[in-house]
């Protein structure tokens, strides 16, 4: 998986910034109640040099909470939320958007999405592994207990059950073979959203050095949190389930997704019954 940058050096903590401050305060408290007490009488303000540092403190303090806003919400982020609400004006992409689920468990939270109104639900099994609790949100805001029937760590999927009726749920392709640049659509909780719908290009298959099975690259804007989105194509079909991203020495840095064929093979119709 995808591993957070670390910065290049550890930045002042906004807890540090505050007790500098409160320091340089109390010095010039104690040093103003020292003259005092030796009858020396001030009337002026503050030494510049005092003020000065103050304000500097002051904004060093703000620019540290903005570089945490930065580092959290990038610009490609917020191209992303752009382009999400662009996508979500469509009739099919708020249709989509029902059956995509917010998994949270003890560790975090993840994607996944519907494939049945009987409430069965396809994610990854990275999002539910060694999960203590497992809850299942829905756009409408119904919240589940979902229990894992299957697990594929091979494949890094998982299938769960939540009870509930006449859910909404995406349709699953029976075989996806891909084809360079075709556009999809794919939907998830990235970062700190939830819903958020994006676009990108399928590229190629990958064959990774610890899978026995092929994967397929997505030229998209896949962030931590997608796992467990579903990809779908023009038909309104899901051919995919994004579950991770690489720095590919050709592509770059792309998202990868478990062709739907995978899915297919363990046979879900019959788990349904």
């Amino acid at each position: 998986m995808d591993k957070d940058k670390q910065s290049e050096f550890e930045p002042i903590s906004e807890e540090e910034l505050i007790e500098l401050v409160l320091e340089e305060q109390r010095k010039a408290l104690e040093k103003e109640r020292e003259k005092r007490l030796s009858g020396v009488s001030e009337t002026k303000k503050k030494p510049k040099s005092v003020r000065l540092f103050a304000w500097i403190m002051a904004v060093m303090l703000a620019f540290s909470t903005f570089a945490v806003i930065f580092e959290i919400f990038s610009i490609p982020a917020i191209e992303f939320i752009k382009t999400s609400a662009r996508l979500s004006g469509q009739e099919d992409i708020q249709t989509y958007k029902q059956a995509v689920v917010e998994i949270q468990t003890n560790d975090g939270k993840g994607t996944g999405f519907a494939v049945s109104d009987d409430g069965y639900i396809v994610t990854n099994d990275h999002v539910i592994e060694d999960a203590l609790t497992i809850t299942v949100i829905f756009p409408d805001e119904q919240l589940f207990k979902g229990e894992v029937i299957e697990s594929y760590p091979d494949i890094d999927l998982a299938i769960l059950k939540v009870e509930g009726e006449k859910l909404p749920y995406l349709t699953l392709a029976d075989s996806y073979t891909p084809t360079l640049n075709e556009p999809i659509y794919f939907i998830g909780n990235p970062l700190y959203f939830t819903g958020i719908a994006n676009e990108g290009k399928v590229i190629d298959y990958k064959q990774l050095s610890d899978w026995d099975e092929e994967v397929i690259m997505l030229d998209a804007p896949v962030y931590r949190g997608n796992s467990g989105s579903p990809v779908i194509n023009k038909e309104g079909q899901v051919v995919g389930i994004v579950f991770a991203t690489i720095d590919d020495e050709t592509y770059g840095h792309v998202g990868l997704f478990v062709p739907v064929d995978l899915l297919q093979e363990k046979d879900i119709s019959s788990i349904r019954k």
